[in-house]
């Protein structure tokens, strides 16, 4: 089959390769899916740079969790009406070597839902780790109904998902944003009001949003800078679910200022999600599917050929929306 790996940590267009590798076999409990797209996230590259130290010890990688195709065989446990069948993929590239950015993966069946009919194989791509932390960050402590729910940084690609799923919920929203055609988007996804995130007050500019109130939650992407102005915003006893804090990698917190406040943060990483929550994110994904309540954005689709420059556009963190490998 077709695929890209890589056999050491560094730049992409120095360490990815394209080539020929052997196709896998599925497994008892698994299931052969033929690739058809594959999304490339955020983790995916950092993994390739060497945020995991021992990720190549027992050989080459085949990178990217996310993507979607149709199962062509069935290992030893799996009902064989399965092959055939339109499946999006989460989770192919996590503890174990070989993702979706091949022709081929063979993967647990769990890790494969249903894909309907009506979405195309590059939405199905988009699905794994940018929606389901988007559910989990706003699931996670219960229903949103009635709540008011800060979402920062809400044109990006969890972001935008989260304030479809809290504003969908019954949650009132507020998104930051940096810019006009970004509080569009906030705005288009759910949000009932968007606050410019370089504003020079913008503890005081939320609260306006609010009318005053405090709100109940955070879902935040970067949680070390924006921790001032989460404490500030919070109700007591809120929560700051979180999972991503790039530009400040280690924050120091204000243990009494948070104590005093009986604040939760709960980090989020979709590998580390109890499987029960990660069975309520799939069902509530297909039902969102079916429906056609949910949003997407693509901003690149690329031919596999070309996956070190969808690791560089993603590593320059200017893009709105998905990045896709195209497996055809």
């Amino acid at each position: 089959m077709r695929a890209a790996w890589f056999e050491s940590f560094g730049p992409a267009g120095t360490v990815l390769q394209v080539g020929e590798r052997d196709t896998p076999t599925a497994s008892p409990g698994e299931v052969l899916i033929r690739v058809h797209s594959s999304g490339v996230n955020p983790s995916d590259v950092k993994k390739r740079a060497g945020s995991f130290p021992n990720l190549l010890d027992d050989g080459f990688v085949i990178p990217n969790s996310d993507g979607a195709g149709i199962i062509e065989s069935v290992g030893d446990g799996v009902d064989a009406a399965r092959i055939g069948e339109r499946v999006w993929i989460y989770q192919a590239q996590f503890a174990r070597r070989f993702g979706t950015a091949a022709e081929y993966v063979a993967i647990d069946a769990s890790r494969a839902p249903k894909l309907p009919d009506s979405v195309s194989f590059e939405l199905g791509a988009c699905l794994g780790i940018p929606v389901m932390t988007a559910h989990r960050a706003v699931f996670a402590d219960g229903a949103v109904k009635g709540q008011t729910i800060l979402v920062t940084g809400g044109a990006g690609r969890v972001g935008f998902y989260a304030i479809q799923w809290a504003s969908q919920a019954g949650a009132t929203v507020i998104a930051t944003a940096s810019n006009d055609a970004d509080k569009v988007v906030c705005e288009a996804a759910g949000a009932h009001h968007v606050v410019n995130h370089r504003s020079d007050d913008l503890v005081a500019a939320i609260m306006t949003a609010t009318g005053g109130k405090p709100v109940d939650r955070v879902v935040d992407v970067e949680f070390g800078s924006n921790l001032p102005v989460s404490i500030e915003v919070l109700k007591v006893g809120g929560v700051i679910a979180t999972y991503s804090s790039t530009q400040v990698p280690e924050p120091q917190l204000p243990f009494f200022q948070m104590m005093y406040k009986d604040l939760t943060v709960r980090m989020i990483i979709v590998y580390a999600m109890p499987e029960s929550a990660k069975q309520q994110a799939i069902a509530d994904i297909g039902s969102a599917l079916s429906s056609g309540t949910l949003q997407h954005r693509i901003a690149e689709s690329i031919p596999l050929a070309e996956i070190a420059r969808s690791n560089e556009i993603v590593e320059q963190g200017s893009i709105r929306g998905a990045v896709i490998l195209t497996i055809d």
